[in-house]
């Protein structure tokens, strides 16, 4: 699940209110076009809901495929990067990250043509998967191990106003609903010694443009952009002019109208060059409080808006535009839960920050600990995780053994009790060299935990439907 680590915190947000305070479409005064105060607030709760996933999918973009030196950069567009290694502590640019697959990463520009994206031939026993995802971040395809097979293909990526024939030789065509899209690539890695061999499958993912693919020559290039700079302190205070500029790669669909037209009263969207310094101060007000408003609304819908077992938050986030279907809180929710997160028939990643009770999570304060009765381990199709972030950050946090979660492959070296279950420690400290196996190190304050659960069986016992399926997830117990 992928942004910035502290977009979203409520310090962020008053910053932005106390920034309109000080600093704004003096044509607004006059415009008689313009909302009420009221209304005005409004549409930027509103706004904010449905633009923030749009908004963080940029500023991810930009510090992976714009921004050379972002620290976070990757490659420039239709370039995919392999990284033959996991996510660690040192990556900060998405929240949430997974760190049990490596990752190759794909951004793509589809303005000019459409892209041939090709897989090789992954042995069975390896999951592996290609997530596309768009602007607007709507999963709006798979290939993969659960969706297309191990076997090898050549599949079509097009943008949103593509409306050609399928090529020969293409098994399949994914339509992006942006011009920008990623293709986030996860391929099992079993240890660490089996690295050589992930490297190989990544060796075989395949990236060129279609004419290339059919051997014509190429459409003429897409003009230059000249994009704006994004970064932690830029995108909370000019909210709504990254969403802006983001709107122009994104054709409006049915269920969007209605929110684009309200947008657009406050001078964004298509054709519109929204800047929020040049906002009268009451109008900056206004549009501050909204998203204010806005942030506590995703909040509570994060919170609430799962089912909870056994004091795990649970849930079916992700999915295309007809999952959505117009419901920009759930998507806004999502995005702040762990951007790019997979549909649930991919992985559900049941999550908590608290015990069953609802008293906090926190590794200075307590340790705690996880059982799996004998035979009740995560029934999945792929493998399963549990990982360990910082509650604050929800970034994976640096420790003494390198350990940022326990997955399938590490069963074979963990220790079972005397009935066959399987306990795992949470804690700050070692558990003592006898569990040290069986150790998931905690941070010395708040915790946030992750079960990942890949390719989930459908057939009972299953944790499908997310949240109501007949398996359910152990409780998290404190030991002191």
């Amino acid at each position: 699940m992928f942004t910035k680590r502290d977009f979203l915190r409520s310090a962020a947000l008053a910053s932005i209110t106390a920034s309109m305070a000080n600093s704004v479409l003096a044509q607004a005064q006059t415009n008689p076009s313009w909302p009420n105060l009221f209304e005005a607030k409004a549409i930027a709760e509103e706004g904010f809901i449905y633009g923030l996933p749009i908004v963080m999918n940029y500023a991810v973009m930009y510090e992976y495929s714009v921004d050379k030196n972002s620290g976070q950069y990757k490659a420039p567009f239709n370039q995919i990067k392999n990284e033959p290694r996991v996510f660690t502590y040192k990556d900060t640019a998405v929240i949430t990250p997974n760190s049990d697959t490596p990752y190759s990463m794909l951004w793509l520009d589809l303005r000019a043509e459409p892209i041939v994206l090709s897989v090789p031939a992954i042995e069975k026993s390896r999951y592996y998967s290609v997530m596309l995802c768009d602007g607007n971040t709507f999963n709006y395809g798979y290939i993969g191990s659960r969706a297309t097979g191990s076997e090898p293909g050549d599949y079509l990526v097009v943008g949103p106003d593509w409306n050609g024939p399928t090529p020969p030789g293409i098994k399949k065509v994914f339509q992006s609903t942006t011009q920008f899209s990623v293709a986030a690539y996860r391929t099992q890695l079993f240890n660490p010694e089996d690295m050589p061999n992930v490297e190989k499958a990544q060796a075989g993912y395949g990236v060129q443009p279609l004419s290339t693919y059919l051997k014509q020559p190429a459409p003429p290039a897409a003009p230059a952009i000249d994009f704006p700079k994004a970064n932690s302190e830029l995108v909370k205070k000019n909210f709504f002019e990254y969403l802006d500029f983001a709107l122009q790669f994104a054709p409006a669909g049915p269920e969007e109208r209605q929110i684009r037209e309200k947008l657009a009263r406050i001078g964004v969207g298509s054709g519109k060059t929204f800047n929020f310094k040049d906002l009268p101060l009451e109008h900056k007000l206004e549009v501050g409080l909204g998203m204010k408003d806005g942030e506590a609304k995703v909040e509570k819908y994060l919170a609430s808006g799962q089912k909870e077992v056994n004091g795990w938050q649970i849930g079916s986030w992700f999915g295309n535009r007809e999952f959505y279907s117009g419901d920009w809180l759930k998507r806004a929710a999502a995005a702040k839960g762990g951007i790019y997160g997979n549909d649930a028939v991919e992985a559900v990643y049941p999550m908590t920050k608290a015990l069953a009770n609802g008293e906090a999570l926190d590794g200075s304060k307590s340790d705690y600990s996880i059982t799996f009765p004998a035979g009740q381990l995560p029934p999945v199709d792929a493998f399963w995780s549990v990982t360990m972030y910082d509650g604050k950050t929800q970034l994976l946090i640096e420790n003494p053994i390198n350990r940022y979660l326990i997955n399938t492959p590490m069963l074979p070296t963990m220790k079972k009790n005397p009935d066959g279950s399987l306990t795992l420690y949470i804690q700050n400290k070692s558990p003592g060299a006898d569990k040290e196996a069986n150790w998931l190190p905690a941070p010395n304050g708040p915790i946030y935990i992750v079960l990942r659960l890949y390719w989930p069986k459908t057939e009972p016992p299953s944790v499908l439907p997310a949240g109501g399926g007949t398996w359910q997830p152990p409780a998290i117990v404190a030991s002191k």
